[in-house]
């Protein structure tokens, strides 16, 4: 047995002082669905609704045994490393001031206030993540506290290598296949070095934030231009050195990218199927078995659920874009005739499936045609030829944007 398994198990053992192992459960649905054992690894029923407070006990108990005079510990975090970090100061009764951005959901906020009660002190600094960790280390820097990085740590790796630890104990041995999401790598680090060569491992990112991906085709950590932070559990900017150096060796087959719009059909489908709440992070090694084919077809599999934190006031932004994705939710500019009875005749060309979801008409004076902003629902996405034969016939000018990032930022 290596030292970092024979770590990862001690920081496992340490943590039952804390919370108990989280649930490793076989989902009937899933394991119908893609002929296979699929079972939920569910770090969203920790107690603070994700896996990050595994590596926060850690780092803080073996800094605490290192130096047990440290009395504050600092972190930047935008959401579940802020959480189990608070979690874990009011545990050992240290002070946590935790810096999080200005934009952050009050939401997050007040969750990282209930979890860490008197013991936390937050900081809200920046309006991009960046600035907010900057303040952070500059705080740290005078005032010595010690820092608490969300992922590229060796003891928050090692912590966050306990999930593998209990898989491994819930199933009396490892899966043919482990399947998780990555962002800064600190939780498929920590399961890769426990792991080893023992089970197939398949890491999944966020198209918005493929830092693994271009690390790994780079040959080193290199940072996105761009990072979409719609699943902002995973969605980081570039990959951690540390975390990068255990999954250096990775085969690029091995991970694996999802559209953030796919991502919000497998949460709803959970959701109003499982009843189970995932975040966009959360959902992802659920979404990738769509692409794993015969390459589990049989085998015994292990998705980690990371996380839970969602918060309902996106449901309607996650409702849209599953509804864009799947093809059943389009949105048009159409030329309307300034005439009377040129509306009735375009209602006259919808079917019985097709529902008007948004309209928006400005009639202007000396024109012969006004501009019209219109979404359209239907149950199948076939009804949508039909529709647009019919547009087509009729006579009408229109603009499909459904798909046009530009207009859809200011438009939808």
């Amino acid at each position: 047995m290596t030292d970092f398994r024979t770590r990862a198990q001690a920081a496992e053992t340490a943590m039952r002082e804390v919370f108990e192992p989280t649930p490793l459960q076989r989902n009937d649905h899933l394991s119908e669905r893609y002929g296979a054992e699929i079972l939920l690894k569910r770090e969203d029923l920790s107690p603070v609704r994700s896996y990050k407070l595994r590596g926060a006990f850690n780092a803080m108990r073996k800094a605490l045994a290192r130096n047990p005079e440290t009395t504050q510990f600092v972190c930047a975090s935008a959401g579940n490393h802020a959480q189990g970090v608070a979690f874990m100061c009011r545990h050992f009764g240290v002070n946590g001031v935790i810096f999080m951005p200005v934009t952050t959901p009050q939401q997050k906020i007040g969750k990282t206030e209930k979890f860490g009660g008197d013991a936390v002190t937050i900081r809200l600094t920046g309006d991009y993540f960046d600035d907010t960790l900057h303040a952070a280390q500059a705080y740290c820097a005078k005032t010595g506290g010690h820092f608490l990085s969300p992922f590229d740590d060796e003891d928050v790796i090692e912590g966050q290598a306990s999930v593998a630890v209990e898989i491994e104990a819930q199933l009396d041995g490892l899966p043919d296949h482990v399947i998780m999401p990555v962002g800064g790598g600190g939780l498929s680090a920590g399961v890769r070095s426990y792991v080893g060569d023992r089970a197939r491992l398949t890491l999944v990112e966020p198209m918005g934030g493929a830092c693994l991906g271009a690390a790994l085709a780079a040959g080193k950590p290199v940072r996105l231009n761009h990072v979409d932070n719609f699943a902002d559990g995973a969605a980081v900017a570039q990959i951690g050195a540390r975390t990068f150096a255990r999954l250096s060796g990775l085969d690029p087959s091995d991970a694996l990218v999802i559209d953030e719009d796919r991502l919000c059909t497998t949460m709803l489908e959970m959701l109003n199927i499982e009843g189970i709440v995932l975040e966009p992070a959360g959902a992802l090694a659920v979404d990738v078995l769509k692409d794993m084919g015969e390459a589990i077809r049989g085998k015994t599999v292990v998705c980690v659920t990371s996380g839970g934190n969602f918060d309902f006031e996106r449901l309607p932004e996650v409702k849209e874009r599953a509804q864009r994705f799947s093809g059943v939710k389009k949105y048009f500019i159409l030329r309307m005739p300034q005439r009377p009875g040129a509306l009735r005749e375009f209602l006259e060309i919808l079917g019985p499936d097709d529902d008007i979801a948004r309209f928006e008409y400005l009639k202007k004076s000396a024109r012969n045609f006004g501009s019209v902003l219109i979404g359209i629902e239907t149950k199948n996405p076939e009804n949508f030829k039909h529709f647009l034969l019919k547009l087509d016939a009729a006579g009408f000018d229109y603009r499909d944007i459904t798909k046009d990032e530009v207009l859809g930022e200011f438009l939808i």
